[in-house]
C-alpha cells in the first residue's frame, strides 16, 4: 500500500472515529440530562401528591384523591408492606401499566426503569395511610415523548456523522498529498538520477521552514555531497590508474627485455631486475597509501595514552637517520607529556620527515616545544620550498607542485593527504609554512598533559 493511501485511510479513520466518539458522548450526556430532569419533575409531582393527600379530609374516598392527583402519562398507586396494591389509578390509554412490577421498598426511591422498551420515571415515597398504616406512594410516569426525542436526536447525529465523512475524506486526501509531495519529488529525482547518472536537487518552497522543508533541504545537501564525492572518486580513480600505469609499463618492458636478452647479457639482467624491484616497491608504497586513504575517519583505530613526546620523537629521529643517513638536529627545552596514539604520531612524523628528506639536501631540524598547554612538533628543512599559490592545495590527494620533479623523487602526491587524514582522526593539528627557494616548516600540534623543563640542543 502506498504511503499516500496509508495516510489518507489512517487520517480518515481517526477523524471518523473521533467524530463518532464525540457524537456518542453528546448523545449519552444529553439523554442522561433529559431523563434526570424528567425524574426530578416526577419526584416533585409525587411530593405534591403526598402533601395534597395528607392535607385532605379523611371523608374524601381514597380512590377519588388518587384520581385527582394521577399523572396524565402515568400511574399512581398505594402499595402495602406486603407488596400488595391498595389503590391504583391511571389514564385509560395506559392500562398496560397495571402489569408494572410492584414491590414495597421501605424507603424513598427514585430511578429510571425500562419497561416494554420505553423508559419510565419511578418514584416511591413512604406515607401514613388510613388507620395509621405505613404504605408507599408510588408514581410511574411513561416517558414516551422523551424516548421519541432521543431517537430523533440519534438519527440526526448519525446523519451528521455520515455527512461529515465527506469533507473529512476530501481534506485527508489533500493532507496526504501535501505530506507526500516532497517525498514524491525525491522519488522522481532519484529515478532521474538512476536513469541519467546525474545528481539533481528538488525545488523547495521558500515560504515554509517546517520538517518537510528540512527533509528536502537535507536531501539536496546529500545530493550535493554525493555529487562532489562522486567527482572526487572519479578523479581519484583516474589519478590512481595513471600512477599505477607507469610502474606497470616499466615492469612489463623490462620483463619483455629479460625474456629476449636477459640470459645472454648479465648486465642487462641485473639492470632489469633492479628496475623491476624498484618499481615493485613504488607500487607497494602507492597501494599501501591508497588503502590508508580509503579509510573513513571512523575506521581509524586510535588508541590514546600518555606518552613522553620528546623521547618518542628522539627515537623516531634516530630510526630515520639510520635508514636515510641524514644529518638531523633536535631542538627543545622540555620533556613534554601528551595524550595521543604513539604509532599514529610516529606515522605522521615520518611522513613530514620523508618530505623534508626528498626536497632538501641540508641538515633537517626537528624542534619540540610547548606553549599554553599545546605541544608543537616542527620539522624544518632548507629545501626548495612550496610556491604560495600551491601551499593551500598540498593536502589534496595526488596534488604535486612539480610533476616532473616529484616523479624523480618518487612521490605520488599522497603523503600529505594521508598525514592530514591521520591528524584529523587523532584530533591533532597540522599545517605547513613555506617560502619558495628557502625551505618549509611542517608543524604538528597536540594537547599537553604535563611537562618539565629540560633544555637540549644536539645533532643526531
Amino acid at each position: 500500500m502506498r504511503l499516500r493511501t496509508k495516510i489518507n485511510l489512517s487520517t480518515a479513520v481517526m477523524f471518523i472515529l473521533l467524530l463518532i466518539l464525540i457524537n456518542s458522548a453528546s448523545y449519552f450526556t444529553f439523554s442522561r440530562m433529559m431523563l434526570s430532569s424528567e425524574l426530578d419533575r416526577t419526584s416533585d409531582e409525587a411530593l405534591k401528591t403526598l402533601k395534597g393527600i395528607t392535607q385532605t379530609e379523611s371523608t374524601v374516598p381514597a380512590k377519588n384523591l388518587l384520581i385527582a392527583y394521577a399523572p396524565v402519562n402515568g400511574m399512581l398507586k398505594i402499595v402495602r408492606p406486603d407488596s400488595s396494591v391498595d389503590q391504583a389509578v391511571s389514564a385509560p390509554e395506559l392500562s398496560d401499566l397495571k402489569d408494572f412490577p410492584t414491590m414495597y421498598h421501605k424507603k424513598e426511591k427514585l430511578e429510571i426503569v425500562d419497561y416494554q422498551g420505553i423508559p419510565h420515571a419511578f418514584v416511591s415515597i413512604p406515607m401514613i395511610w388510613e388507620g395509621g398504616e405505613v404504605v408507599e406512594l408510588q408514581v410511574i410516569e411513561k416517558l414516551a415523548s422523551v424516548e421519541k426525542n432521543l431517537k430523533t436526536l440519534q438519527i440526526v447525529l448519525i446523519i451528521v456523522t455520515l455527512l461529515a465523512t465527506i469533507p473529512v475524506l476530501i481534506s485527508t486526501r489533500f493532507l496526504s498529498n501535501f505530506i507526500t509531495q516532497p517525498i514524491t519529488s525525491m522519488i522522481k529525482t532519484m529515478r532521474k538520477i538512476r536513469e541519467n547518472g546525474q545528481y539533481q536537487q528538488i525545488e523547495l518552497p521558500k515560504k515554509s521552514k517546517d520538517e518537510l522543508y528540512q527533509m528536502g533541504e537535507t536531501f539536496n545537501e546529500m545530493m550535493d555531497l554525493l555529487g562532489k564525492n562522486f567527482e572526487k572518486q572519479e578523479q581519484f580513480v583516474s589519478n590512481a590508474s595513471h600512477e599505477l600505469k607507469t610502474p606497470l609499463t616499466v615492469i612489463e618492458s623490462y620483463a619483455n627485455l629479460l625474456k629476449r636478452r636477459g640470459l645472454d647479457n648479465p648486465e642487462l639482467f641485473h639492470e632489469s631486475v633492479e628496475a623491476i624491484h624498484s618499481e615493485a616497491i613504488r607500487m607497494s608504497e602507492l597501494t599501501q597509501q591508497l588503502l590508508l586513504l580509503a579509510k573513513h575517519d571512523e575506521r581509524w583505530k586510535i588508541e590514546k595514552k600518555q606518552i613522553n613526546l620528546t623521547k618518542l620523537i628522539e627515537e623516531a629521529v634516530r630510526s630515520f637517520k639510520e635508514a636515510y643517513k641524514r644529518e638531523i638536529e633536535i631542538k627543545g627545552d622540555q620533556n613534554i607529556i601528551v595524550k595521543a596514539d604513539p604509532q599514529k604520531v610516529k606515522q605522521l612524523f615520518y611522513i613530514l620527515m620523508q618530505n623534508a628528506h626528498k626536497y632538501s639536501e641540508d641538515p633537517i631540524t626537528v624542534r619540540i616545544r610547548s606553549q599554553q598547554r599545546t605541544a608543537f612538533i616542527e620539522v624544518i628543512d632548507k629545501g626548495i620550498g612550496i610556491p604560495k599559490d600551491d601551499l593551500a592545495k598540498v593536502f589534496d590527494r595526488f596534488y604535486r607542485v612539480d610533476v616532473a620533479r616529484t616523479r624523480k623523487t618518487g612521490g605520488f602526491g599522497l603523503g600529505l593527504s594521508l598525514a592530514k587524514e591521520i591528524a584529523d582522526a587523532m584530533g591533532a593539528g597540522l599545517k605547513l609554512e613555506s617560502t619558495e627557494g628557502q625551505g618549509t616548516t611542517a608543524q604538528i600540534t597536540l594537547d599537553v598533559v604535563s611537562f618539565s623543563v629540560n633544555s637540549h640542543n644536539r645533532l643526531v
